[in-house]
């Protein structure tokens, strides 16, 4: 279980924290005005009714991750989670990743979370009440 805990958090980030859970992100630049930055969890194999909790190292809410209707024994995808630009230190982001649910709370086997990457877009792609056009 360390071994594998350990290989996650090797491909979360170089710059892992030591506490399990905790992974630095490095974007690859400044935000610019007008931009923001999206977390890509991608999720492997969940147990029924597990859901994956991302905070900042200093325990803000940044987004849970509850998949539905994944077929028993395959990956669950990959989800997008904005990030408020003033969670943003710089050009690293610490987040806390936790798995909740069938048991108790911990810190995410490779096989639970895959790959955690961060990329910079443009803000009204990331807005939850983005509109299109008319």
């Amino acid at each position: 279980m360390r071994r594998a805990a350990a290989a996650l958090f090797a491909v979360l980030s170089p710059a892992a924290h030591a506490a399990a859970g905790d992974a630095t992100l490095q974007l690859p630049r400044a935000l610019a005005a007008g931009e923001t930055a999206v977390i890509q969890v991608q999720v492997g194999v969940l147990a029924r009714g597990q859901e994956i909790h991302v905070t900042t190292a200093d325990g803000r809410e940044l987004g849970t991750i509850s998949p539905f209707g994944v077929r028993a024994g395959h990956a669950a995808g990959t989800y997008p989670i904005p990030v408020p630009a003033d969670a943003v230190a710089g050009r690293q982001l610490t987040v806390h990743v936790s798995v909740t649910g069938a048991g108790a709370p911990h810190a995410p086997t490779a096989q639970e979370v895959r790959r955690i990457d961060i990329v910079v877009v443009d803000a009204a792609y990331a807005a939850p009440d983005r509109q299109e056009d008319k």
